[in-house]
C-alpha cells in the first residue's frame, strides 16, 4: 500500500488542477497556484495549493498552505477534507475514482460471500445506528447525567451499542467496548454518518482510550440534529456542549457539527430566520463562527460565548439556572419568550 500511496499522490500532483476543480470549485487558478478560502471551499484567498513544481520536497506540486490556519498538506489531505473520509483505504479508492484508475482486484473466494459496504460509507454508519438501542436506562444515559445532563434531544438522535468495536491509536486488533452513538443526517433526515463516544464500564465518562471519540460516514455539511428545527437555529460543536444548551434553554433548536472545522461548513436549512453559533471559547472556534457567519449573511447571525471552555463546563460549574441567566444575556430580544419561564 505504501508504494502504491506514493504513486496516488505522485499522480494526483501531475492533475493538481483537475484536483483542485473538482474538489475546491470555489476557487481559482492565478499562476502556478489554485486560490481558494479555506479547506470548506468557501471563496476567499487565504489557502493556496502549488499546482507546478517537483515531484518532491520544497515547493513540491499538490502541496497546499492555508495562511489564516497554518494548515498544510497535499491533494489526499485535500480530497480527504472535502470528502469527510475517514478510513485509508476508503481515501485512496476515491483517489483512485477520480483519476480513472481501477480499483484492486479481489482474489475470488472458494465460498462466495454477500457483499458488503466497506466501513466508514453512510450505509456502514446507517447499519451501526440501527443496531442500537434507545438511550433511556443505558450507559449511555448515565454518561450525559454524570455530565449534569437530562435533556437528550427530542429527534432520536442519539442511542447506545454495548458493544462498539474500538482500536487503540497504532494497534490494529479492536475490542468492543460500550459506547454513546450519535447519527449525522444530512437535510433529508438520511444519516450520513455516525458519532461514537467510548464510555467508562460505570458510565460515569469516557473511556480511558486513544482516541475516546470517533466519526466515520460523510460528516461534511451534515449534523447531529438533535431537536427539530425551527425558524431558528443553535448550531456548536460538541453533542455535551449543545444538550447543554438545551438543559438551560429548553425552546431553543440545536444541532451538533462535531468539530470546529465541520462547523464552518454546515449546511443552512431554508427557511431560516436567524442564527445562533455557540462557540467554544478557543481560537478555531472563532474562526469557526466566522465562517460560518460570512455563509449565513442572510440571515440574522448572533454568537453565543460560554464563560468558561464551553457550555458543558458551564453547566457543571454553575448549574443550568446560572447558565440561563448568562444566555438570556445573549439571546436576541425577538427570542425572549423562548426563555423558560
Amino acid at each position: 500500500m505504501y508504494y502504491e500511496t506514493e504513486d496516488l499522490v505522485r499522480d494526483l500532483a501531475e492533475n493538481a488542477e483537475g484536483v483542485c476543480r473538482a474538489y475546491l470549485p470555489a476557487g481559482r487558478r492565478e499562476g502556478s497556484y489554485w486560490i481558494v478560502g479555506d479547506l470548506q471551499n468557501n471563496p476567499g484567498r487565504s489557502l493556496f495549493v502549488r499546482l507546478a513544481g517537483p515531484a518532491s520536497g520544497p515547493g513540491a506540486a499538490g502541496k497546499f498552505t492555508d495562511g489564516a490556519t497554518g494548515e498544510h498538506g497535499d491533494l489526499l489531505d485535500i480530497i480527504r477534507a472535502r470528502t469527510g473520509i475517514t478510513r485509508f483505504p476508503d481515501l485512496l479508492a476515491e483517489a483512485r475514482a477520480h483519476l480513472g484508475r481501477p480499483q484492486p482486484v479481489v482474489p475470488d473466494r472458494q465460498e462466495p460471500r454477500k457483499a458488503k459496504s466497506p466501513g466508514g460509507t453512510p450505509a456502514a454508519a446507517a447499519r451501526l445506528f440501527a443496531a442500537s438501542n434507545p438511550i433511556t436506562g443505558t450507559l449511555a444515559e448515565t454518561y450525559l447525567r454524570s455530565r449534569g445532563i437530562t435533556q437528550f434531544g427530542a429527534n432520536g438522535a442519539l442511542r447506545y451499542h454495548p458493544k462498539c468495536w474500538h482500536r487503540e491509536e497504532g494497534q490494529t486488533r479492536s475490542i468492543p467496548r460500550p459506547a454513546m452513538i450519535a447519527a449525522v443526517t444530512d437535510g433529508a433526515g438520511a444519516v450520513q454518518g455516525v458519532h461514537r463516544t467510548w464510555l467508562a464500564a460505570d458510565g460515569q465518562g469516557k473511556a480511558a482510550v486513544n482516541p475516546e471519540r470517533r466519526a466515520m460516514g460523510h460528516l461534511l455539511g451534515n449534523a447531529v440534529r438533535l431537536t427539530p428545527q425551527d425558524d431558528i437555529l443553535v448550531i456548536g460543536e460538541g453533542i455535551e456542549t449543545m444538550l447543554s444548551l438545551s438543559e438551560a434553554f429548553p425552546g431553543l433548536p440545536v444541532w451538533a457539527a462535531l468539530s470546529s472545522g465541520h462547523l464552518g461548513a454546515v449546511l443552512l436549512p431554508e427557511g431560516l430566520k436567524r442564527l445562533y453559533i455557540a462557540i467554544d471559547r478557543d481560537p478555531a472556534g472563532q474562526r469557526a463562527a466566522e465562517k460560518l457567519s460570512a455563509r449565513a449573511s442572510e440571515v440574522g447571525v448572533r454568537v453565543l460565548e460560554p464563560r468558561l471552555g464551553d457550555f458543558n463546563d458551564d453547566l457543571r460549574a454553575n448549574g443550568k439556572d446560572a447558565l440561563r441567566q448568562h444566555l438570556a444575556g445573549q439571546i436576541g430580544p425577538e427570542d425572549q419568550h423562548r426563555l423558560p419561564s
